[in-house]
């Protein structure tokens, strides 16, 4: 029995010894069980059997390309002689295969990329690529730069857009490579297009920001009387412009614009203003020269050099021209005023009547009125001679406030007020009493505002209120 038990094991022995010999040697000339070649199975196929599937293969060949829009495109094999070359590649795996390890590859699994084994015709490869849609001018997007955009006193940051615009070159370059590995799959990278020259995270955005953010930087606030008058962040923006190349300016028009607005809103020479009278009533006086003036070039000049600092700046605006007071109410509580209809002057101080008198004023008849609106006493002097056309007159005191016409005693007159300017008035000067013009002289100080006017509608046609801006000078018809 023990014999036979033998005899059985060593037969089944025999036999399975003669299988794994003879798959053995069938597998010297065959793959092993789950062997793939480019992802193609060939087990049990011979090299030869796997040439002859791949040059069939060969002839439905296509290469599907994504783009970068998620869009597909095709390259069909046969529109450009596509042809699988074998390079031997087939024998060489089969070669390195241990055939004795068949019973393992029923298991195991064995994967091989065959190297560079096709052909195609360049020239139509290259025709039948640039047909495709990707290089159609209505398919293509521009790439667009990053930018930064000012509006509504801020500004901001405008990513790039990556756009679709390809480079020949680089797709041709990667479809050549999937023709040589054989893949029917093609994903262009972002190097297959043009890239925006400046992003959002770009030095020369960067640079930019720095630019706006120390221009905003310098706010200039003013110090008026009565207003609250800021050059904000806001503001300091819509006058920045962003040239072509990146850099940050200042729009020069823009910055006139604002210096013409503060002259405009603040100053108050020739203004008309409300102003109430000696007799109780309030009467509109406008022209004369006194008030303040903004020196557009010199503020602007300053304004561009604190703008340039990049620090908070609180200053006054650069005046040309100044008053007593400053606001809107640049009068004040001491003054002259002239009343030319009632031809009376009186003297305020503070706020309280110093002293008043009777005047001879400027004889309308000959066109010699004498200038109304609002001046300033513009200096003082003793023993003066008035000369004129056809006339010569010395003073004691002389007190001018306009273009050649200023007050000053009359000793040759016995009578003022009343109605002698309309007949027998001056040559515009303001003609008081001597012991009045004295008394004015030694209070009045050189500067004090001097309101004069007229109740009644005159034209002033002379020289004199064409210079010194009266508020009722007409220019003559020619």
């Amino acid at each position: 029995m023990k014999k036979k038990v033998l005899i059985a094991c060593a037969a089944v022995f025999g036999v399975l010894l003669a299988v794994y010999l003879g798959f053995a040697l069938y597998f010297n000339s065959h793959y092993l069980w789950n062997t793939k070649i480019n992802s193609v199975k060939y087990g049990g196929k011979t090299a030869e059997q796997a040439v002859k599937r791949n040059t069939e293969l060969s002839r439905d060949y296509m290469l599907t390309i994504t783009d970068r829009k998620g869009n597909t495109f095709s390259l069909k094999g046969p529109d450009f002689s596509y042809e699988y070359v074998s390079t031997g590649d087939e024998e060489k795996i089969l070669k390195s295969q241990n055939p004795f390890t068949w019973p393992a590859s029923i298991f195991k699994s064995h994967s091989y990329t065959l190297s560079a084994s096709s052909k195609y015709d360049d020239s139509k490869l290259e025709d039948q690529l640039k047909a495709l849609d990707i290089f159609s001018d209505d398919y293509i997007e521009q790439p667009e730069d990053a930018r930064i955009e000012i509006g509504d006193g801020s500004y901001s940051v405008v990513d790039e857009k990556p756009g679709n615009k390809p480079v020949y070159d680089q797709i041709l370059s990667e479809v050549k490579k999937s023709l040589d590995d054989e893949v029917s799959e093609l994903t262009l990278s972002d190097d297959c297009y043009e890239s925006p020259a400046v992003t959002a995270d770009s030095e020369a955005i960067t640079t930019e920001k720095d630019a706006l953010d120390k221009y905003t930087a310098a706010t200039v606030t003013y110090d008026i009387e009565g207003a609250d008058e800021k050059l904000d962040s806001a503001k300091i923006l819509d006058m920045l412009t962003i040239g072509d190349d990146g850099s940050v300016s200042l729009d020069d028009e823009k910055v006139t614009k604002y210096v013409q607005y503060l002259a405009s809103t603040y100053n108050t020479y020739g203004r008309k203003r409300s102003f109430k009278t000696s007799s109780g009533d309030t009467i509109e006086i406008g022209g004369g020269d006194y008030g303040w003036v903004v020196s557009k070039k010199n503020e602007k000049a300053q304004l561009l050099q604190d703008l340039e600092g990049g620090k908070p700046v609180e200053r006054e605006p650069v005046y040309e021209q100044t008053a007593l007071y400053r606001g809107a109410d640049d009068i004040g509580n001491t003054y002259v005023e002239i009343d030319y209809t009632k031809q009376h002057i009186w003297y305020y101080k503070d706020g309280a009547l110093v002293m008043d008198s009777d005047i001879v004023s400027g004889n309308l008849a000959r066109q010699n009125g004498s200038v109304d609106g609002v001046y300033k006493i513009v200096y003082k002097q003793r023993n003066a001679t008035l000369v004129g056309e056809g006339y010569s007159s010395p003073v004691n005191y002389f007190m001018p406030f306009a273009y050649n016409i200023g007050i000053h005693d009359a000793g040759w007159r016995d009578k003022f007020g009343g109605e002698i300017y309309k007949t027998s008035g001056s040559h515009g000067c303001i003609n008081v009493p001597p012991s009045f013009a004295e008394a004015l002289f030694n209070a009045v100080d050189k500067g004090t505002p001097v309101i004069a006017y007229y109740r009644e509608d005159v034209t002033l046609t002379n020289n004199a209120a064409k210079m010194s801006n009266a508020y009722s000078y007409k220019a003559q018809e020619q």
